[in-house]
């Protein structure tokens, strides 16, 4: 099976058992590392319900394992991962930059702008592919969503 069908697969193995269990899927993800595949299965509380617990992650892993077991959907060995996206979670879709507005966020550019590959601030909004940052000086800058290598919540003590 793809990498992209096992992911499709994995969503709608789990969307119905998710939202009856109180969480949601926030990622999900199926890759190669060094000689051994991973799926990363991202999950959360919804609504915001406080924090994944090891509990939360045992329940969905064990879910999940059965029935993939059941339809031998893929085909080479593999590790399963059920965890929390974590305070410092990545955001990858249009949705998650949606849902933390006004959150500050950490982000590394592919190519610099303005002199820096790196841009902290608060997350001013999206408007289709470009979302609003405003830095610690006060300063607004406009990044396409293909812009961005990597964006992650900021952890802020």
């Amino acid at each position: 099976m793809a990498k992209k069908k096992i992911t499709d697969t994995v969503e709608e193995l789990l969307d119905g058992f998710l939202s009856d269990e109180g969480y949601e899927l926030y990622h999900c993800e199926f890759i190669k590392e060094g000689r051994d595949w991973f799926l990363r299965v991202y999950i959360d509380k919804f609504p915001k319900d406080g924090y994944v617990s090891t509990e939360d992650c045992e329940k969905v892993s064990r879910f999940l394992s059965e029935k993939l077991d059941e339809g031998d959907l893929i085909e080479q060995n593999y590790y399963l991962e059920v965890s929390s996206p974590g305070m410092d979670r990545p955001l990858i879709k249009t949705d998650h930059y949606e849902r933390y507005v006004g959150e500050e966020i950490e982000i590394k550019l592919y190519k610099g702008k303005n002199g820096t590959k790196s841009i902290q601030g608060v997350l001013g909004g999206i408007d289709g592919d470009v979302i609003t940052v405003t830095d610690h000086d006060g300063k607004e800058c406009k990044l396409r969503l293909s812009e961005i290598a990597k964006a992650n919540l900021a952890v802020v003590f």
